[in-house]
């Protein structure tokens, strides 16, 4: 639940109310509220702005999940994709994009700029029943047969228990689908 919320909006929100009332407790002359609400508001709103501006937003779901899949999932879902489904959907903060290490490690980011972005996220069901987490990302520095050459290795990466497969939505966008076996 937490992770759903952004701690740098807070800390803006709590620190510009707490300086608010400094500055007025300073105005109408009350010296004590003045120096708590500067003395904290202050630091609480810096505090914000630079959780804000370290942010990563939470990816977005580009399908609603449906009662069949999350009744699959429970049976199914590896710890592997529990942990990438979490972080994915939450804010994070102190790394450059989501994934970007795993990508790092992959070999699909080059630099931070040819990073492939994760646009969003989906569940379904495969041909064959099985749980799949499909993570879509855009990718416009890294070709369709770098993606290809790469498939058996994040099934490698991703650990057991997990066949990842690549297919091609439209040019420089990819869907990883991350199915349970």
């Amino acid at each position: 639940m937490l992770g759903r919320i952004s701690l740098g909006m807070i800390g803006i929100w709590i620190g510009a109310v707490l300086s608010a009332v400094g500055v007025l407790a300073y105005g109408i002359g009350n010296s004590t509220l003045n120096l708590v609400g500067l003395f904290y508001g202050v630091p609480i709103l810096l505090g914000g702005a630079a959780l804000k501006s370290a942010e990563v937003v939470p990816a977005t779901l580009l399908e609603p999940t449906t009662k069949e899949v999350l009744q699959v999932r429970s049976a199914q879902e590896t710890p592997t994709q529990a942990q990438i489904r979490r972080d994915v959907m939450r804010y994070r903060y102190g790394i450059e994009a989501h994934l970007d290490e795993a990508l790092s490690k992959l070999g699909l980011s080059p630099t931070d700029q040819e990073r492939p972005v994760l646009v969003g996220l989906y569940e379904q069901l495969s041909e064959t029943q099985r749980y799949e987490l499909v993570l879509r990302f855009r990718a416009p520095y890294v070709s369709w047969e770098t993606w290809q050459e790469k498939q058996e290795r994040m099934t490698r990466f991703f650990g057991p228990g997990i066949v990842a497969a690549v297919r091609q939505v439209e040019p420089k966008v990819v869907d990883v689908h991350l199915m349970a076996v």
